[in-house]
């Protein structure tokens, strides 16, 4: 089975006191400058496509959201280089602006577990960013790890898949849609109420009442469950980035290599032609009522008068990996947690809730509840929904259940430093981390596609294909020239 290189792209709530909505942008960007370690400034944005469509064509421009455009109207920010404020990082990593959040791309990875760290690194790197413009604005700075505030707002967390071209839209749509509808059983962050209506109650996921259609290439307005957004940050002629963007943030870094693990399955199964076959009658209904079925039925409406359950859907997939692929370690792991957790959230939700973002939220919220003879609808339940986002370890609910032995335990500080350091597999990752700490003074750009060199006056670029394995030689190189010459060996 081949491996699938994946990275995480999130974007995070900023909060600075005394600032409000307009301030955004000027905040988030003086927060990403602010990062206080290492980095590279040079991101090379001729690759980006964000208009090309998968299914072949170009829209003339992308939708903005129209409460969002309120806060921008007569402003001017300057060209993108200063907008976006880019930084990348020793790892590889990607930490910039994205008008008006912080956003942390982790480096491209192999394993989901790997990633998983990268996405927790991703965390310690943006609280650092707070932490130093909190000392220079004398102001109150706090980062949060979710996607949407209380005020009718959605702020993405995007994951990117490396998929052969060969696949197509149409075929990658019918065989990974069910599980994008589904995999929020598992893997949701959970969200106190209706995102729109502002009412009472709880859902699994915060994407699912911004989610309005089912595929298109817009990610900041009718934001579509399967997003068709062709940008593949490498050879278009091979390869496609599958990029998802109806996910959720989570807190659990099991649920992190869950959440992709169920894409990467689903994605196996799609390239060997087994997928399993569902016919969602309305895949966006569909996404909305499983999100907000508090009976945990999980009904779900097919072509013609049948009906499934997300129950049954997960399971088809993961019956099909069994009997078809070649299952490694790692999605054996996803198979056999994620059945264990279907079975406990039926029967023993105290151990479910250990591993689940949204389970664990709702617990802790539901204790509040009974504790203070109140209901779901106390506005206080706003402020505990949110904390538990809060990336400070000092302060975010999160990080106190971790504490309490309530829900799995984080990864050691001391182990994501390491990973801000650098990458341990032999991805291009490792290739633009080295570049960024090795041969700064001659690395002009840099972006997922390439690096760009200045040698003897001459602009040189290399190209690193994202399928290729970069060898730990790479780091022995003593001279730009002999780094050039074995990245150009590498296929």
């Amino acid at each position: 089975m081949r491996r699938i290189l994946a990275g995480i792209e999130t974007e995070y709530g900023l909060l600075v006191e005394g600032h409000g909505a307009e301030d955004q942008v000027e905040d988030s960007k003086a927060l990403v400058r602010n990062y206080p370690g290492e980095c590279f400034v040079g991101w090379d944005y001729r690759y980006e496509s964000p208009r090309t469509d998968l299914r072949g064509f170009r829209l003339d421009r992308l939708a903005v959201d129209p409460e969002d455009a309120k806060f921008d109207s007569g402003k001017s920010y300057g060209d993108i280089h200063d907008i976006r404020a880019d930084r990348i990082l020793p790892n590889g990593a990607r930490f910039y602006n994205d008008h008006g959040h912080p956003e942390y791309s982790t480096p491209e990875c192999l394993s989901i577990f790997e990633l998983a760290k990268h996405d927790c690194a991703g965390q310690l790197a943006v609280r650092r960013a707070a932490v130093s413009l909190q000392e220079q604005e004398g102001t109150d700075v706090r980062i949060y790890k979710n996607n949407t505030d209380f005020h009718g707002a959605s702020y993405g967390t995007h994951e990117g898949y490396l998929v052969p071209r060969s696949l197509g839209f149409e075929r990658l749509f019918k065989d990974l849609m069910p599980m994008m509808v589904v995999r929020q059983v598992l893997v949701g962050a959970g969200h106190l109420g209706d995102s729109k209506s502002k009412d009472g109650g709880y859902q699994l996921s915060q994407r699912a009442d911004f989610l309005t259609e089912a595929a298109n290439a817009e990610t900041l307005f009718r934001r579509p469950i399967f997003n068709t957004r062709d940008e593949p940050h490498s050879d278009p002629s091979q390869w496609i980035r599958l990029h998802v963007i109806c996910g959720d943030a989570n807190m659990i870094p099991d649920a992190t290599a869950r959440k992709v693990g169920l894409i990467k399955m689903a994605i196996a199964l799609s390239e060997s032609g087994h997928a399993p076959i569902w016919n969602l009658k309305d895949p966006v209904r569909a996404f909305h009522a499983v999100s907000h079925d508090s009976g945990m039925d999980f009904r779900m409406d097919l072509d013609g008068r049948n009906w499934t359950t997300a129950y049954e859907v997960l399971e088809s997939y993961f019956a099909a990996a069994e009997h078809c692929l070649e299952l490694d370690e790692e999605l054996s792991w996803v198979i056999n947690s994620s059945r264990q957790l279907l079975d406990d959230l039926r029967n023993n939700f105290p151990r479910f809730k250990r591993q689940v973002d949204w389970a664990a939220k709702k617990s802790m919220l539901q204790d509040f509840v009974d504790s203070e003879g109140t209901d779901w609808n106390d506005p206080l339940l706003r402020s505990f929904d949110l904390e538990y986002h809060n990336v400070d370890p000092n302060d975010g609910l999160h990080s106190a259940l971790v504490a309490m032995d309530e829900v799995a335990p984080d990864p050691d500080p001391a182990e994501l430093w390491d990973y801000l350091e650098g990458v341990s597999e032999s991805t291009r990752a490792f290739a633009r981390g080295l570049a960024v700490t090795k041969y700064k003074a001659q690395l002009k750009t840099a972006c997922w596609r390439s690096l760009s060199f200045e040698i003897n006056g001459e602009i040189v670029e290399v190209e690193m294909p994202p399928d290729a394995v970069y060898p730990p030689q790479l780091a022995e190189t003593n001279d730009v020239e002999t780094f050039i010459s074995m990245m150009r060996g590498i296929r």
